[in-house]
């Protein structure tokens, strides 16, 4: 990995796990896009899928990425600053695509800056409330029989208070999600849920688009 604080950004290889991220990151005052958890895949699936409970854009915290694309071609894709692109965008489609334009090699991600962080957890009703201040992170986790709704935010310390007082809760550590998936992360229901899907052991990919696999085929 490649942690430039200066500049706030991160380049760190596909095969990192994301707690190794977030290890190599403590101290700071920096923060990822992804909260303290791990997934199949590391760096390079969890870019694969767009991403995991995040409460924003996720495509626009990927700076740059080199991919190999299906037929060999290895390709580099943006930067290392906000506003790096010339010609065809292809971080942004590549973002969330499951593989179908390649396998990521190496990510950049822009990193955030927050005074304070909190993992916090609480019983899940089925629905995903309105927070406010609304957490960086929410997903819902089935242990045993249960669901349990968690959230994680950083940020000023004033910020993150009134977070907690709004949610409630208890705080938790970092979760190794890596078990519930033992043959691969996929869409469908599972004991897994965040804003944009519900997740599976081996669920299938979304189907794409015709327009977005007659790029994935020129590539």
């Amino acid at each position: 990995m490649e942690l430039h604080t200066a500049d706030q950004y991160l380049v760190a290889e596909a095969g990192v796990d994301l707690l190794a991220v977030l290890e190599a990151l403590k101290g700071t005052g920096l923060y990822p896009p992804f909260p303290p958890v791990e997934l199949p895949g590391g760096v390079g699936g969890l870019v694969a899928r767009g991403g995991f409970a995040q409460n924003f854009f996720f495509p626009a915290e990927v700076l740059g990425l080199t991919f190999r694309t299906p037929k060999g071609r290895v390709v580099r894709a943006g930067g290392v600053v906000v506003k790096n692109v010339q010609g065809y965008d292809l971080v942004r489609p590549f973002v969330g695509s499951f593989g179908l334009l390649g396998e990521a090699l190496e990510v950049v991600f822009r990193l955030r800056p927050g005074q304070v962080s909190l993992f916090l957890r609480r019983p899940f009703s089925g629905e995903f409330p309105a927070l406010s201040p609304s957490p960086r992170f929410l997903f819902a986790l089935k242990e045993g029989e249960a669901w349990w709704l968690y959230a994680y935010h950083f940020g000023p310390e004033k910020e993150v208070a009134r977070f907690h007082e709004t949610f409630g809760g208890e705080e938790v550590g970092p979760l190794d999600l890596r078990p519930l998936f033992p043959r691969g992360m996929g869409v469908g229901e599972g004991p897994l849920k965040d804003l944009r899907f519900a997740w599976r052991d081996g669920g299938k990919t979304p189907e794409a688009p015709a327009l977005f696999q007659r790029l994935a085929a020129s590539l």
